[in-house]
């Protein structure tokens, strides 16, 4: 189980066939690596699986490989048009995910490489950029000069790119950090990191597609892959509004205004956990939670119904399916402008 999903296996992988399941969309969500936070947003998860099976649905007219195979409606895997209301579990393909032992900060691939095989996930995000806006994890590790950009420090409004940027980072470790090509591609193992990098920009372009016909910016985000058979598929969850950043008339539409949200009305919390970070780095531990002094505080009604709003509403756009029983974007985005 992750943070916001659970995980169903009907049929495990093995080491030459893949297996059969299905991800459960729950109403929890997770901001700056703490796991569950203290309440829900009614009807995220099912934003999320809609988001979701659409945008697979898009990789699959465009012969993008991936581990979907549809939502599950009473009971049945169906197409995302055929659901008969918004759907919270997705069927997908299982690959296996070996353990990946560590001592501290120090993590044994070579032994993760040796249990997966042909048939396993690649440890890595693989993170696309077309622009970059505030709270982007960049502005922290680079100057706008790197980035060919004409200014000699980061602006506060979001800043487009020329061409998108592909950045790896890791996705098992307890604090995820972003690699050079060349850790890179030993992480990766059998996979190529030139193929992973060439589908994370296919993936790119058709969601930013999709956004620009809904009236959105898709400003970054995120995929991870399975490697089974030669092949590269794309697996987990593509485009939805917690594994990337989309704006709308300037403001933000995703989990971004929930992190801004808790760093401007829970500072205490939030500077908690990036010392907690720093201090388990420092001692060369991987479990930096167990360090943090300060436990986040649930959210006021009034703010998880504009989270609610921005979910919803977004997914009806982004899709121009009305699944949801939610404001006109516009609407959503002003309640959101106003947190």
């Amino acid at each position: 189980m992750t943070s916001v999903k659970e995980f169903r296996i009907e049929e495990e992988a093995t080491a030459d066939a893949l297996g059969r399941g299905s991800f459960v969309f729950t109403d929890a969500y997770s901001v700056f690596d703490w796991g569950k936070m203290p309440d829900t947003i009614p009807q995220k998860g099912e934003s999320l699986c809609t988001m979701g099976a659409f945008n697979f649905e898009l990789l699959e007219d465009a012969d993008v490989p991936t581990h979907y195979r549809g939502v599950v409606d009473d009971g049945e895997v169906v197409a995302l048009e055929e659901a008969t209301s918004p759907p919270w579990e997705m069927a997908i393909d299982l690959t296996r995910v070996p353990e990946l032992p560590h001592e501290g900060r120090e993590y044994d691939y070579d032994s993760y490489h040796a249990d997966a095989g042909e048939n396993y996930l690649v440890p890595l995000e693989i993170v696309f950029r077309n622009r970059v806006p505030v709270g982007s994890s960049l502005r922290r590790r680079s100057e706008p000069a790197d980035h060919g950009l004409a200014f000699e420090e980061w602006p506060e409004e979001a800043v487009d790119l020329a061409e998108p940027i592909v950045e790896f980072s890791t996705k098992y470790e307890e604090s995820d950090r972003y690699l050079d090509r060349e850790e890179a591609d030993s992480i990766a193992g059998t996979a190529s990191i030139d193929d992973l990098e060439s589908v994370a920009r296919e993936v790119n372009q058709i969601v930013t597609d999709q956004a620009e016909s809904a009236g959105l910016v898709h400003e970054d985000g995120k995929i991870e892959c399975l490697y089974y058979d030669g092949e590269i598929q794309v697996a987990d969850v593509v485009g939805t509004f917690d594994e990337n950043r989309f704006s709308y008339e300037g403001t933000q539409l995703s989990k971004e205004v929930l992190r801004q949200y808790h760093k401007r009305t829970q500072p205490e919390w939030v500077e908690a956990v990036q010392a907690a970070k720093t201090e388990a780095k420092e001692r060369d531990v991987a479990d930096w939670k167990s360090r943090c002094a300060v436990e986040p505080e649930p959210l006021d009604e009034g703010v998880l119904k504009t989270a609610r709003g921005m979910y919803c509403a977004g997914a009806n756009a982004y899709t121009g399916i009305e699944l949801f029983d939610a404001p006109p974007l516009s609407s959503a985005i002003g309640s959101v402008r106003r947190l």
